[in-house]
């Protein structure tokens, strides 16, 4: 049914087509028995697909990925179509309208998007109003990150502010300083002020009655030397989890001509391409620390890959890309992978 639709919507614009499927998913919703018959069809339930994973029961391993529901406008909605969590944002303090568009590329014979969204949301007080609203029995991740034209020496503002915010409506967090379409923000990745930035979100985690699991979403294209800093990071701060990886600055090895490539521009490559690196990443970190959660994603188009990632050391899965490429079906189809071979 999908790959019908897909027809359709591929002939749009990429974010004119993201906005016309969300905003058609939230009607159909209203409507009488939708949700049960999308729940039916693309939902498994089977105790054997629960995970506890720092301190919190996930119902499946599947996630929904941020950027996909950027202002948790459709919590309900992807609820319904089979995931066990789902990742909001990247939120910052104060809305931003993020990069001029367009800012989405399709390269369908590589499978793969190019975007350069900029974090493009409503600001924190826009997720936060909608989180209340947010369905029971499912859990959300809040992936936070800073604005545009906040410098880098006051990052740690604007993340312990999305923090402060966030923290009553989410399950977890996710802090992100590895999207290559902000000015800067992956020099947050170097190890001093990596740390220094952790340290203070786990002081003021600390501070709450119930600490939140606190996660760090990394690069493909970081070296093994940076990836035993983030190790030893992760160590001395005592951070909940990993998620690997956020797109790359790469263009090796795609079927899409560097004409093409040159037209689209600057921006981070997802999707089938991003596979193997994001896979090798995942096998270092599993490597050099036994115990620490990773949640994988980069390049899950399959149930195959997706228990290709765990096999590599992966936790917890997310799609993005490959939901755009393979529809919602992709995620009962990782969950009956996973049963299979439970």
């Amino acid at each position: 049914m999908y790959q019908l639709a897909k027809k359709f919507l591929f002939t749009k614009p990429a974010e004119e087509a993201h906005h016309f499927t969300t905003k058609n998913l939230k009607r159909a919703f209203k409507l009488p028995f939708v949700k049960s018959i999308f729940k039916s069809i693309y939902t498994v339930n089977d105790p054997r697909l629960e995970r506890e994973v720092f301190g919190l029961k996930f119902k499946n391993p599947v996630g929904l990925a941020a950027g996909f529901d950027k202002n948790a406008d459709y919590i309900h909605e992807f609820a319904g179509l089979g995931f066990g969590f789902i990742e909001i944002g990247t939120i910052t303090p104060k809305a931003q309208p993020g990069n001029p568009q367009p800012r989405l590329f399709r390269l369908p014979e590589d499978e793969a998007l190019i975007n350069r969204m900029g974090f493009n949301n409503n600001g924190m007080k826009a997720a936060l109003a909608n989180l209340k609203k947010r369905p029971n029995g499912i859990i959300v991740g809040g992936n936070i990150g800073k604005n545009k034209i906040t410098p880098n020496e006051e990052a740690t503002l604007d993340y312990l502010k999305c923090f402060d915010t966030l923290y009553p409506v989410v399950d977890y967090f996710v802090v992100n300083v590895s999207s290559p379409n902000t000015p800067g923000l992956r020099e947050l990745q170097d190890k001093e002020p990596l740390e220094a930035l952790l340290k203070e979100l786990q002081k003021a985690n600390k501070k709450k009655a119930s600490p939140k699991p606190i996660l760090l979403k990394i690069a493909p294209d970081l070296t093994d030397a940076q990836l035993d800093d983030i190790i030893e990071i992760s160590h001395n701060i005592n951070l909940d989890g990993i998620i690997a990886t956020n797109t790359t600055i790469s263009r090796e090895g795609l079927q899409t001509t560097d004409e093409e490539l040159d037209q689209i521009g600057a921006g981070g490559l997802s999707g089938a391409p991003v596979f193997e690196r994001s896979t090798e990443v995942i096998q270092y970190l599993r490597a050099q620390n036994r115990d620490i959660p990773i949640i994988a994603i980069g390049g899950i188009m399959s149930g195959e890959d997706a228990l290709k990632k765990i096999a590599a050391g992966a936790t917890l899965v997310q799609v993005y890309t490959g939901l755009i490429y393979k529809g919602p079906g992709l995620v009962r189809e990782i969950n009956e992978a996973i049963l299979k071979n439970a």
